[in-house]
């Protein structure tokens, strides 16, 4: 069994993940996984970044499955004892022209950017070494500001908030969905933001669970903005590339020494229940 260090990266085959697995495979004294939900575009893109010398290796894992995240956990458990590195980058997104009805994307939304990640997570974070890191790509979006409702931000963060009290919240937001009420309760317009304050928030109580374990591992997490990226998610509009929005992510695995915080995508520490967020310039 390996005591050399592992990292793992999700929804890697392309956009920010692939540029974080590449990163990695640079900087990192490790292994590095690759995963994809999609087995084929996974090995194609292992096969991509072994043309530039480098050396990630492949899992299928679809976060969305429990029987996937099982045989991923049971396999890096028997291969190599733990991790030391987990980048939860896989997410989804419907786009602004969707015609799939509103409850049915805030369902999709919910279930995959934030219960699945929640899945994902409780199985694996056993599995973490002394001092591993976990980054969470979240966004912009992900800003408490981002809630339009004074008592849902209050909520939301709350110092005493538990992950099982946060889920209720997230599926309260879909049933709210699901009867015309989201605006009326306070959610705002969209699933992407509450999927993604839902990730900034789990990160910060996940941090104050590891921060309360004994023995204590000393494990960090933290979450994310990586900018505004052209990626497939955004239909290619933003304003860096898929590489310079892997910086930031990279920075918090590398090299950091924060936890349980919001980074912007300058590498910056910004205060998650601040009334707004630092200006994006246009385009």
């Amino acid at each position: 069994m390996s005591a050399q260090k592992i990292a793992v990266v999700t929804g890697a085959n392309k956009g920010i993940g692939y540029q974080i697995v590449r990163g990695l495979c640079k900087n990192y004294d490790g292994i590095v996984y690759l995963t994809s939900r999609d087995e084929e575009r996974g090995k194609d893109a292992v096969a991509e970044l072994e043309k530039e010398n480098l050396k990630p290796r492949f899992h299928q894992l679809d976060i969305t499955q429990q029987n996937s995240i099982d045989k991923f956990k049971d396999f890096i458990a028997n291969e190599h004892g733990g991790f030391d590195l987990l980048v939860n980058n896989a997410a989804t997104a419907f786009p602004q022209k969707s015609n799939v009805p509103m409850p049915e994307q805030a369902k999709k939304t919910l279930e995959v950017n934030y219960f699945s990640t929640l899945r994902f997570c409780e199985a694996m974070f056993p599995l973490l070494r002394t001092n591993a890191r976990v980054v969470n790509v979240s966004s912009l979006l992900g800003h408490l500001s981002k809630i339009p409702s004074e008592a849902k931000r209050k909520e939301l963060s709350r110092p005493d908030l538990t992950i099982p009290e946060l889920s209720k919240l997230m599926e309260k937001y879909v049933l709210d969905v699901q009867s015309g009420k989201a605006e009326t309760e306070g959610w705002g317009s969209s699933n992407y933001v509450v999927s993604k304050v839902g990730i900034s928030a789990f990160t910060n109580i996940q941090q104050r669970i590891f921060d309360e374990e004994t023995p204590s591992r000393g494990i960090s997490i933290n979450s994310v903005h990586p900018g505004w990226v052209r990626t497939d998610m955004t239909g290619n509009k933003g304003h860096k590339s898929s590489e310079q929005g892997a910086a930031a992510p990279l920075w918090l695995a590398l090299e950091a020494n924060l936890k349980g915080k919001y980074v912007w995508d300058d590498c910056s520490v910004v205060d998650w229940c601040a009334k707004s967020t630092p200006p994006i310039p246009p385009l």
